[in-house]
């Protein structure tokens, strides 16, 4: 099968092709699979572990809106209001840690920037750097994702020399650990799979990800899937697209430094985060 290798600034010619005052709105849902994670440490029972397990997969079901025009978009998930259900386990998780519940990425194709309020424990940071230059490789093979007609494209993201040595310090604390939570895995090279349409000749796609030549309906990010379910073109209501503003400004290796450091401050001497059960 022969393949191509697309580079994201060639597909600025695309964009250029549609109306100054195309606007549209592309819904996604996301599922997480967790078999690669396990958690331990005293006092997770199976059935606690069970109930944590299945709590965490809700929170990584999740619906987000691309609002979408020529030159910029804004992705964030949907705002819903529910009632906290308690826990009858005892157990509460809270999945707040490097982001809100509500972050905005916005994504500026005339600069080719992007701008993402993100948060460490509430308090909130605004980070702007520059848009991953993906090298998509293009593939024929072809599908249906509802009424419209899909290509497959690639990315391979190799093992770096700073996976490994994280993983091999993960492994040297963990024989003497007695409380962990997340256990990692041995890093392996990892595939992003995308499925996009020429019939919506827009360069974009849920969070981060751009540069092919249609809009992304189906993303397999690792063990993560992000799949459109609704596309809305040229709505009737006003449509809006405005980058965050606040938050302290620092740029995405800035932001990765800090996130590390307080990552390091809630260990324990062996290397991992404790869980507290009460």
């Amino acid at each position: 099968m022969k393949k191509l290798l697309f580079t994201t600034f060639i597909l600025l010619l695309t964009i250029g092709s549609f109306a100054q005052e195309f606007k549209g709105m592309a819904i996604y849902s996301s599922q997480t699979q967790m078999k690669d994670l396990d958690i331990s440490g005293d006092g997770i029972t199976p059935d606690v572990k069970e109930k944590m397990m299945e709590s965490m997969k809700k929170a990584f079901e999740k619906t987000y809106i691309l609002t979408f025009a020529k030159y910029e978009s804004i992705y964030q998930e949907e705002e819903k209001l529910a009632a906290p259900k308690p826990s009858s386990t005892g157990v509460n998780i809270e999945m707040a840690f490097s982001g809100g519940n509500f972050s905005k990425f916005y994504k500026d194709f005339k600069k080719k920037e992007y701008t993402t309020d993100l948060d460490i424990f509430g308090k909130e940071f605004l980070v702007t750097d520059k848009l991953e230059n993906f090298e998509w490789i293009l593939t024929n093979e072809q599908k249906k994702i509802g009424n419209y007609t899909c290509n497959k494209a690639q990315i391979t993201i190799p093992v770096t020399a700073e996976d490994i040595l994280q993983y091999e310090e993960f492994k040297k604390k963990q024989e003497s650990a007695k409380t962990s939570f997340f256990i990692m895995s041995e890093p392996k090279e990892r595939v992003i799979e995308a499925w996009y349409t020429m019939e919506i000749p827009v360069s974009n796609g849920p969070g981060k990800y751009w540069g092919l030549p249609g809009l992304i309906l189906e993303l397999h990010e690792g063990e993560t899937t992000f799949l459109c379910s609704k596309i809305v073109l040229n709505p009737e209501e006003k449509v809006e697209i405005k980058a965050p503003r606040n938050g302290k400004k620092v740029s995405q290796k800035e932001f990765d430094a800090i996130q590390e450091k307080k990552i390091k401050s809630m260990t324990n001497g062996d290397g991992v985060i404790e869980i507290k059960m009460n």
